[in-house]
């Protein structure tokens, strides 16, 4: 496995539409795990979208299961992810490994009903709820080329600049 390199703003690839994974074999589990590994390594991520590693194919992992309270399927390999339906509006803080020095408040709906593939092939059906429906959310737009920060009511009230804190001599960025 493998921390692969995350593309961040301003680079243009970002805008790049992803498409529909169609193979489901071991080079696509390499690539998962190597994405994995990539979240693992970010700072406090949940998820992560291929497009965010220069991979354009329909792939996001999210795994809010460490966060207490918060209902959830566990950790979750998306391939080629469709939200069938959606419901409620919230405005809610992110961040983002590819825009590290900003965080945003977006509106996202609060329920998704999401079908998606395993790495097998396999569809599955999700209803989502609160913050996972959020991260779900979030990662897709990185599958069409948006990022956060397109998403903001307004760049003027709504995007924050990240707090950097030095802790013992190395430093930490603000949990999100």
């Amino acid at each position: 496995m493998a921390v692969l390199e995350v593309l961040t703003l301003p680079d243009p690839r970002l805008k790049q539409v992803s498409a529909p994974v169609e193979h489901f074999d071991q080079a696509l589990r390499d690539f998962v795990a190597d994405l994995e590994e990539t979240r693992r390594a970010g700072p406090a991520a949940v998820g992560i979208a291929a497009p965010q590693v220069g991979m354009f194919k329909r792939i996001v992992i999210v795994d809010v299961s460490t966060r207490p309270k918060t209902p959830n399927h566990g950790h979750l390999i998306l391939i080629n992810p469709q939200i069938l339906h959606w419901e409620g509006f919230a405005m809610g803080r992110e961040g983002c490994l590819s825009v590290p020095d900003y965080t945003g408040n977006v509106i996202r709906a609060t329920h998704i009903r999401l079908l998606a593939q395993d790495l097998d092939g396999v569809e599955h059906l999700y209803e989502m709820e609160g913050f996972e429906a959020r991260a779900v959310q979030h990662e897709m737009d990185h599958l069409d080329g948006l990022l956060f920060v397109d998403r903001v009511v307004s760049r003027r009230t709504d995007l924050y600049r990240r707090k950097v804190y030095q802790s013992a001599g190395s430093p930490r960025v603000e949990p999100q």
